[in-house]
């Protein structure tokens, strides 16, 4: 399998057309390919740009935005930590990095998005196969460093089930499903970077085992968070609910 790295112009806020950056700078799909699109570019799309002003501000905006939040304030980084569209990130995405002087907010209806723009690449190329993917880079706990992880995704299946399947020893398998979506994620957001690469787009190509879908699949890979191993903490988040529709 290959992963391409795709060099862009520079996308602007407050807004930004993605259609035309995707159009100018793609290589030609083929059959079976990934598309990975990080979310800041899709929230440019959108325009889901704030103007860094005086009266501004940012706390009140990442709670605003939050499906979920905890607030320290003795905490060590100047950080809220949110959950947003399921999943659990700092300060509801929100970013200013490449953001010209604007707070750039995580795009609205996400999946709903990604489904027109993977219907238009399917019409522009002539494909079948074809899926699509918002990456993000996030923390995890008790590591230093950022890792990608996928927002939102169209077009294939997420989870490979592994119960019943027998270990080395012949045990069967009770838990173990592969979450294939953020696994790529990571390497994508990797070759992305972090910087000023321009590089908001990779693709993948040659992966065995995707299954590909034309019907929704967020749902399948998202945990109601009662149902969640991480309960007993997430329980100490304030305004927690379901995620909004993706």
């Amino acid at each position: 399998m290959e992963f391409i790295p795709v060099k862009t112009r520079r996308i602007l806020p407050p807004k930004d057309d993605i259609y035309s950056v995707l159009d100018e700078s793609l290589p030609r799909l083929r059959e079976g390919d990934v598309v990975f699109i990080t979310s800041k570019v899709l929230a440019i799309h959108q325009g889901r740009s704030v103007k860094i002003e005086k009266g501004v501000n940012k706390k009140a905006l990442v709670k605003r935005e939050a499906d979920a939040f905890v607030e320290d304030k003795k905490a060590y980084w100047d950080f809220i930590l949110t959950v947003k569209d399921s999943t659990l990130i700092p300060s509801s995405g929100i970013d200013e990095s490449n953001g010209n002087g604007y707070y750039i907010l995580w795009p609205k209806r996400t999946n709903a998005l990604l489904k027109e723009i993977r219907a238009h690449l399917k019409k522009k190329f002539g494909l079948k196969k074809l899926a699509v993917v918002a990456t993000d880079s996030h923390t995890v706990p008790l590591r230093w460093g950022v890792s990608g992880i996928s927002t939102g995704f169209y077009g294939l299946e997420p989870l490979i089930d592994r119960r019943g399947a027998k270990d080395v020893f012949g045990r069967k398998l009770e838990y173990t499903q592969v979450n294939v979506p953020d696994a790529l994620a990571a390497t994508a957001v990797l070759l992305m970077g972090e910087a000023g690469e321009r590089t908001p787009i990779v693709v993948l190509r040659g992966m065995k085992g995707i299954r590909f879908t034309d019907r929704p699949t967020w749902h399948k890979v998202t945990i109601p968070p009662k149902k969640d191993i991480y309960a007993p903490i997430l329980k100490v988040f304030k305004k927690l609910r379901s995620s909004r529709a993706k």
